[in-house]
Protein backbone atom coordinates (compact mmCIF):
# COMPACT_ATOMS: atom_id res chain seq x y z
CA UNK A 1 0.00 0.00 0.00
CA UNK A 2 1.57 3.55 -0.63
CA UNK A 3 -0.58 6.16 1.35
CA UNK A 4 0.37 9.70 1.67
CA UNK A 5 0.83 10.34 5.56
CA UNK A 6 0.47 13.30 7.66
CA UNK A 7 3.23 14.76 9.22
CA UNK A 8 4.50 17.98 11.30
CA UNK A 9 7.43 19.89 10.30
CA UNK A 10 10.37 19.90 13.12
CA UNK A 11 13.24 20.93 10.90
CA UNK A 12 14.12 22.61 7.81
CA UNK A 13 17.35 22.80 5.80
CA UNK A 14 19.25 23.35 2.70
CA UNK A 15 20.81 20.51 0.72
CA UNK A 16 22.23 21.22 -2.33
CA UNK A 17 20.03 23.85 -3.19
CA UNK A 18 17.23 22.19 -2.63
CA UNK A 19 14.55 22.61 0.72
CA UNK A 20 14.73 19.27 3.07
CA UNK A 21 12.74 18.89 5.98
CA UNK A 22 12.93 16.26 9.00
CA UNK A 23 9.02 15.55 9.25
CA UNK A 24 7.78 13.47 12.20
CA UNK A 25 4.95 11.20 11.85
CA UNK A 26 3.73 10.41 15.93
CA UNK A 27 6.89 9.68 16.48
CA UNK A 28 8.99 8.25 14.00
CA UNK A 29 11.02 10.85 11.85
CA UNK A 30 11.71 11.53 8.09
CA UNK A 31 13.94 13.30 5.92
CA UNK A 32 11.48 14.95 3.43
CA UNK A 33 11.90 17.03 0.18
CA UNK A 34 10.05 20.45 -0.10
CA UNK A 35 10.30 21.05 -3.33
CA UNK A 36 6.78 21.21 -4.26
CA UNK A 37 5.73 23.11 -1.77
CA UNK A 38 9.05 25.39 -0.36
CA UNK A 39 7.35 28.06 1.22
CA UNK A 40 6.02 25.26 4.30
CA UNK A 41 7.46 26.38 7.57
CA UNK A 42 8.21 24.61 10.49
CA UNK A 43 5.35 23.08 13.01
CA UNK A 44 3.19 23.18 9.58
CA UNK A 45 1.50 19.53 8.92
CA UNK A 46 1.83 18.27 5.35
CA UNK A 47 0.74 15.37 3.42
CA UNK A 48 3.82 13.38 2.57
CA UNK A 49 4.14 10.24 -0.18
CA UNK A 50 7.94 9.06 -1.59
CA UNK A 51 9.72 11.49 0.41
CA UNK A 52 7.65 14.51 -1.03
CA UNK A 53 5.88 16.55 0.54
CA UNK A 54 2.39 16.83 -1.61
CA UNK A 55 0.02 19.47 0.30
CA UNK A 56 -0.06 21.09 2.92
CA UNK A 57 -2.70 20.59 5.89
CA UNK A 58 -4.60 21.51 9.19
CA UNK A 59 -3.30 20.05 12.50
CA UNK A 60 -6.82 18.92 12.75
CA UNK A 61 -6.79 17.04 10.00
CA UNK A 62 -3.26 15.86 10.49
CA UNK A 63 -4.22 13.83 13.69
CA UNK A 64 -7.40 12.47 12.37
CA UNK A 65 -5.72 10.90 9.62
CA UNK A 66 -2.99 9.87 11.70
CA UNK A 67 -5.21 8.20 14.36
CA UNK A 68 -7.91 6.91 11.74
CA UNK A 69 -4.50 4.79 10.17
CA UNK A 70 -3.54 3.93 13.26
CA UNK A 71 -6.58 2.31 14.26
CA UNK A 72 -6.67 0.52 11.01
CA UNK A 73 -3.52 -1.07 11.40
CA UNK A 74 -2.44 1.35 8.17
CA UNK A 75 0.24 3.55 9.45
CA UNK A 76 2.75 0.83 11.33
CA UNK A 77 2.35 -1.09 7.46
CA UNK A 78 3.18 1.94 5.78
CA UNK A 79 6.28 3.41 8.11
CA UNK A 80 7.80 -0.29 8.94
CA UNK A 81 10.51 0.17 6.28
CA UNK A 82 11.42 3.89 7.42
CA UNK A 83 13.89 4.49 9.79
CA UNK A 84 14.06 7.65 12.02
CA UNK A 85 17.04 10.22 11.26
CA UNK A 86 19.90 9.11 13.16
CA UNK A 87 21.19 10.99 15.77
CA UNK A 88 24.20 11.76 13.92
CA UNK A 89 22.00 13.06 10.68
CA UNK A 90 20.15 15.53 13.89
CA UNK A 91 23.80 17.07 15.05
CA UNK A 92 24.53 17.59 11.46
CA UNK A 93 21.61 19.49 10.49
CA UNK A 94 21.80 21.94 13.54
Amino acid sequence: MCLGIPGKIVKIWDESGTRMATVDFGGTTKKVCLAYLPDLQVGEYTIVHAGFALNRLDEESANNTLKMFADLGFLEEELAGVQSASADEERERA
